[in-house]
Formats: structure tokens, sequence, C-alpha cells
């Protein structure tokens, strides 16, 4: 979704920054500047010391909300029968944004829910200052992770809510960065 989106802001003439987790997608376009990242906190990082230079930000990334409070460099030999992994709570990149965001800039994010989709999506909007937020159900056939579909729900500030139907990525994008210029104009 993040390429996508990158792809049509892009298109809109958008200088992009699109800061990517490890991807199985070889991706060139002229205008979007790829920042690879490998974990939560570079992400954090990279996402912080970027924001004060944009106008807008999507955050379309799945980020971890928990990593591992020892990492291990080297491979865990199979040695015991039962292993228990100590996580700890990863930084929150969209509340830390929402704090520092500029009243000129626009913050955009996701919201993945499968029990009281609307209300969980609202308290997530307001929680983390953002001006929208993009709605994915795991209940609907097609949308969310691991295809080309989805179907989305954005949710504003203002408590509009509009629902769209199934389509593939790009057309979701479109309609996600159609909202996005909505508040640039």
């Amino acid at each position: 979704m993040g390429y996508a989106l990158a792809e049509v802001c892009a298109s809109h003439g958008a200088e992009v920054f699109l800061i990517s987790g490890p991807v199985n997608i070889s991706y060139t376009h002229p205008r979007v500047h790829i920042i690879p990242v490998i974990s939560a906190e570079q992400m954090y990082q990279t996402c912080i010391e970027n924001f004060a230079g944009v106008n807008a930000a999507i955050l379309s990334a799945a980020v971890a909300d928990f990593s591992p409070s020892v990492p291990y460099t080297d491979k865990i030999k199979r040695e015991n029968k039962e292993m228990t992994i100590r996580l700890k709570p990863t930084r929150d990149i969209a509340a830390e944004l929402g704090k520092i965001k500029k009243k000129n800039q626009i913050l955009a994010g996701f919201a993945l829910e499968t029990t009281n989709e609307i209300k969980n999506a609202l308290a997530k909007l307001k929680r983390k200052n953002f001006n929208f937020i993009v709605l994915n159900s795991l209940n609907e056939p097609g949308a969310g992770f691991g295809g080309d579909t989805n179907k989305i729900t954005i949710i504003d500030s203002n408590n509009n809510i509009d629902k769209f139907e199934l389509k593939n990525k790009r057309e979701v994008a479109s309609d996600i960065v159609d909202k996005l210029i909505s508040y640039l104009k």
C-alpha cells in the first residue's frame, strides 16, 4: 500500500520520501526517494528526522508494537524444548508525529480493526492527532493484507465517514491521495 501511495502522490507532482522496511518490490520513480530501514527503531528515528520538512505524511506501515527485549545476533540453537522471549513496546511513531505536527501539516494514518471498527478508528484518529484515518477491515473479503485489493473507509477529524467499494490498491491509493489533496487546497 505504501508503494502505491508513493506512486500516486508522485504522479500528482509530489516529491515523495518513502520510508520502507524490507520488501520484495523493485521500484523506481524520479520523484520517489526510498529510505530503507530494517527495524521499528530505525523507522521511528527516520520518521522523526524527516517529518519537519514535509507538508504531509501518510503512515501506512504496520510497524510492530513490540520487539525483543534482548535481540540476538547469532542463531539460537534448539537446545531446550521451550523458550521464553521477553518483549518490550516499540516507540509509537504515529503518536510522536501527532505531538510534533505543525498546524499546516497533514497527518494521515491507518487502522486495522476487527471489532467496533468505526469507534476504534475514531478513537485512534483523535489519540494520534491525525487529520484523517484509513480504516481497513479484516471482516471484508479481499480487504486488508496479502492481496492486490482493499476495501477502505476514510474517517476525518470532522467525523465525516466515506466508505469505498473493493478496489485494487492503486485505485485505493488514489482515493486516499484525493482526500489528502482536499486538505492542501
